[in-house]
């Protein structure tokens, strides 16, 4: 079998949560030669014949379910009695989980917010046990169907007295044991549970391995994980958040705050053939468990999901929460026989699939054309391909996405077997004519006779001008997805590719290693963003020295999968790619800068089929074609062709006969152009006076495209394209569409600094603000950038404007606001104005600015942007000072608050005011000036309180750093921090 090299594992990959140690080396060629030998492996490995079983599933089941669960029982006895009384049956979950088509069960019912329940008899006591051995019932139930049945295990005591009673009995363990053992100590409860690890390993041997929430350092420094494997070599390993290289599966919790809604795993960040789950609570609001409510099922939300996970190989674990008698709400079991009627007809297009368009080949998923939006699934080697369209076209009877160079042989319906027209042309295959649409996955089956026109692995040699050691430029072609570069944190950087020889060169495919989110966000309180390629520039050269200007500069869509540079018809020997900048910012110390791709492909040509060809090409026969107008080859654009020469005005134009719309009004026309330079397009519809349309520069013959708004008459209406420039712009196409909703604001990403609330002083105060607006989507024109002072305020500095910004591109501006003479709070909004197709946007950031107290002489928030919060991360908090704090602090170096620009008027000693959250006992580290750590220890009860300690330290005038921190175990959440003299 092909092993993965090291390069996979999880260490490299991702930052740890909860826990800071060493992470385990992965050395995969060796821990399989141990396994085959019968030896306990030394490390984990990213494939291994134990998980097979769940690599072949599409889904699990994710069930919550303890004394806790509503209506919450604080006696373990009347909870078993409630539960059997009630006509628990384990088969009952095993039927409705093959109703879900899930292979596999995870009980969570030893959870922390549960009661710490154990559903089978032990003979360790310290928590809930039951006499009725629950958990083997399931076992057993499972394999007669073929669900297995994994047992969830948590390392967190600090919910042990959240129901007003003590669920956790040290005393009673501490007696088993013959020594005093405190069960609410992470130490304690490590210990208990690393017991019982190991009594359910005696006891289950059909069990199919650990679904565990966070690690504890007991279980670490006694090799629990190394016992588990050689106790149950066949017992699968799961972590939840983490890519720990000795778990078997990386599981990723509650993804949210996507578009669209269902694409969780554009909010995941584990690469292919990482084992994954996506596990997410299948009701859309309400607790993981039972509380009392039949909460709704977004159907359209769960089957996205579903389907979207079954794209990108992850595996759906979908939390259900039964009843305390085991049965599901309404809603939910609902669902569940839902999809036992709507999977089958489309079954075969999902199970035995792996995920398309990434290491396993496949087309583009993501965004299609017309705000379509879906997924590949690939079978026999992605000869065999399904498109899901899982977001329909607003208005076209077609899907249009890249092809990635598969030769297109049949389209037909997954459902009916009917078949579909279709072309290809440009990179793109259009399948069309589709006039019924699933409500949920409309599915597509894809026949192809292969890749074509790629140079193949060993014909490109690649070099860059920086690469992390180990990873090198090599990696870039050497046709194996599990190896990559590293760019070693450099931006701008470079890859060179030599050909060979001299070569036609059409595009390049692009696939980034899967290890980051496609968009800023949050898990954990930790801000994730995207270290995937933004703005970049191709050059060509014939002796790969001298290189000129770049045939193509663009910026490249943060998106998974496969993405493509059309570079026109190259002749060339050499390529070199310049990287200017990546999508993450510094706000995501782990992404920022850093670019981690697995392979670069050369493609000569496109693969193509003309049948009917698509609709409203500029060079269809029935087209008018006036003055010196005339059809010229493109091999990027659509059919191959484009007409040019339409410069001059409009003597010179393409006149479209025939444009239909069902109704009059106003609709978005896309000109799809080529353009040596910059220019304008004119467009008059049914003679009207023409619409004026500036046009940005493609360089090359790639087409790129321009909106506008225009007028049509219901039924046919004349369309005429023509150009005032002396040169015009090429036309490829017009697509004819609905405008935008107004609601639908494109994307953009507005930092401004400072961030937060800001404190200042009595009397007259200056602050500074910056800003930034990026345009992580569409295209935008008139665009104004400033901050808009209330009445008594006084701006300075002009608003930063832009005709236009496309894809990758920002303005940014830096303004001084003064608030009046007596002083006083305001609420200063940074606002952005631009618009889409005519349409009006705007989005803002408040900058609050907040008089501190007359006793304070410094105060400012721990989530403020003037610090530096290194992996520790911001997250809401309702009761906190401007309603964020700082969570994740301590247990590793690198996991802090600092403080910079600390500033007072003179030296001495000054009473330090800490504002914090805490769950128990924890202490922070607090460091003046690069001086010896001063341990401040705090106490509370749930982090949604607010607690002030004071300690005294010792400042110098003028400018000090003050830094939060705990090397060795969590310290508190941090809300602000405030000075008194």
């Amino acid at each position: 079998m092909n092993l993965p090299p090291p390069t996979r594992s999880g260490s490299e990959r991702r930052p740890l949560r909860s826990r800071r140690f060493a992470g385990v080396t992965l050395a995969l060629a060796l821990s399989l030669v141990a396994a085959l030998l019968g030896a306990v492996p030394a490390a984990a490995e990213v494939e291994h014949p134990r998980q097979q079983w769940m690599r072949e599933s599409t889904a699990g089941l994710f069930l919550h379910w303890g004394m806790f669960t509503a209506p919450a029982h604080t006696d373990c006895a009347a909870w078993e009695r409630d539960v059997t009384e009630g006509g628990w049956s384990a088969g009952y979950w095993v039927d409705e989980a093959k109703k879900l088509r899930a292979s596999y069960i995870v009980l969570a019912t030893f959870h922390s917010r549960l009661g710490y329940a154990r559903p089978w008899p032990s003979e360790i006591p310290g928590s809930c046990a039951t006499k009725r051995d629950l958990l083997g019932e399931l076992v057993e139930a499972g394999k007669a169907k073929g669900v297995r049945v994994l047992l969830y295990m948590t390392d967190d005591p600090q919910w042990h007295n959240e129901a007003g009673i003590q669920t956790l009995d040290s005393a009673a363990y501490s007696a088993h044991k013959g020594k005093q053992v405190d069960l609410t100590t992470r130490e304690g409860f490590g210990e208990y549970s690393y017991d019982l690890f190991h009594e359910v390993m005696d006891k289950y041997p059909d069990l199919s391995g650990f679904w565990i929430d966070n690690d504890n350092a007991y279980w670490e420094r006694n090799k629990l994980y190394e016992q588990i494997r050689e106790k149950r070599p066949a017992w699968l390993l799961s972590n939840n958040n983490e890519d720990t290289p000795i778990m078997d599966t990386v599981s990723n919790e509650q993804k949210t705050g996507i578009t669209p809604a269902y694409d969780y795993p554009a909010a995941t960040y584990t690469p292919m053939p990482r084992l994954t789950e996506a596990d997410y609570k299948l009701p859309t609001s309400g607790a993981w468990w039972y509380d009392g409510k039949d909460n709704a099922v977004d159907l359209p939300l769960s089957i996205g999901r579903y389907v979207a996970n079954a794209g990108s190989s992850i595996k759906s674990l979908m939390a259900e929460t039964p009843m305390v008698n085991g049965k599901f709400p309404p809603s939910q079991e609902n669902f569940n026989t839902f999809m036992d009627t709507w999977l089958p007809p489309i079954w075969s297009a999902i199970t035995g699939t792996k995920g398309g368009g990434y290491m396993y080949g496949g087309m583009q998923p993501g965004f299609w054309n017309d705000g379509a939006h879906g997924v590949i699934t690939v079978a026999d080697e992605a000869r065999t391909q399904y498109v899901h369209v899982l977001t329909k076209p607003k208005s076209q009877d077609m899907v249009r996405l890249r092809d990635n160079g598969y030769r297109v042989t049949q389209v037909t319906d997954v459902r009916t077997g009917a078949p579909f027209r279709f072309t290809q042309s440009g990179g793109y295959l259009s399948i069309l004519g589709v006039t019924t649409w699933d409500t949920y996955d409309t599915v597509f089956k894809v026949r192809t006779a292969g890749q074509q026109h790629f140079l193949k692995p060993g014909t490109v040699k690649a070099t860059a001008s920086a690469a992390k050691e180990g990873f090198p430029a090599a990696n870039l072609v050497d046709g194996d997805y599990t190896t990559y570069w590293d760019s070693n944190g450099n931006q701008p950087v470079s890859v060179s590719l030599d050909l060979g020889k001299r070569r036609k060169v059409a595009y390049l495919a692009v696939n980034q290693t899967e290890w980051s989110p496609t968009h800023a966000r949050e898990s954990f309180g930790r801000p994730e963003d995207s270290a995937r390629i933004m703005n970049y520039k191709v050059y060509t050269s014939k002796d790969g020295r001298n290189w000129g200007e770049p045939v193509r500069s663009s910026a490249m869509r943060s998106a998974r999968g496969t993405q493509f540079i059309d570079l026109g018809a190259q002749d060339t020997r050499y390529l070199k790619l310049e990287v200017l900048d990546t999508w993450s910012g510094a706000q995501a110390k782990p992404f920022f800068k850093q670019l981690k791709i697995d392979e670069i492909r050369v493609a000569s040509d496109y693969p193509a089929r003309d049948t009917d060809g698509m609709p409203l090409e500029a060079e269809a026969g029935q087209n008018d074609r006036d003055g010196k107008a005339r059809v010229t080859g493109c091999d990027a654009c659509s059919g191959g062709e484009q007409i040019t020469r339409l410069g001059g005005g409009a003597r010179n134009a393409v006149t479209y006969r025939g444009v239909q719309v069902a109704a009059a009004g106003t609709y978005r026309l896309e000109l799809d152009y080529t353009a040596p330079k910059a220019g304008s397009l004119s467009v008059s519809v049914n003679g009207a006076a023409p619409i004026k349309k500036a046009v940005a520069a493609t360089g090359v013959e790639v087409p790129m495209d321009a909106s506008i708004a225009v007028p049509l008459a219901a039924g046919d209406n004349t369309v005429k394209v023509f150009s005032d420039d002396q040169q015009g712009p090429g036309l490829d196409r017009i697509v004819v569409g609905p405008l935008p909703s107004a609601s639908a604001t494109p994307k953009t990403t507005m930092t401004v600094r400072p961030s937060g609330v800001v404190w200042v002083g009595p009397g007259q105060q200056s602050v500074t603000i910056s800003a930034k607006l990026r345009l992580d989507e569409d295209t935008v024109d008139n665009v104004r950038l400033a901050p808009v002072v209330p009445a008594g305020w006084t701006l300075e500095g002009a608003p930063v404007t832009a005709s236009g910004l496309r894809l990758g591109q920002s303005i940014e501006g830096t303004w001084t606001v003064t608030g009046p003479a007596a002083g006083g709070a305001a609420q200063v909004p940074v606002k952005a104005d631009f618009q889409t197709v005519g349409l009006p946007h705007s989005v803002s950031k408040v900058v609050p600015i907040q008089v501190r107290p007359a006793d304070r002489v410094f105060m400012r928030e721990a989530e403020s942007s003037l610090n530096d919060i290194g992996s520790a991360g911001v997250t809401n908090c309702g009761r906190c000072s401007g309603s964020q704090k700082v969570r994740n602090i301590g247990g590793s170096a690198d996991a802090f608050v600092r403080f910079d620009d600390v500033t007072v008027d003179q030296a001495g000693e000054y009473q330090l005011f800490i504002d914090f959250t805490v769950n128990g006992n924890r202490s922070y580290f607090v460091t003046v000036n690069g001086g010896t750590p001063i341990e401040v220890p705090t106490s509370g009860m749930g982090n949604d309180t607010v607690y002030t300690k004071a300690v005294t330290v010792s400042l110098k005038a003028g400018a000090n750093t003050i830094t939060f921190g705990n090397d060795t175990d969590s310290a508190p959440d941090l809300d602000r921090i405030s000075l008194g003299s």
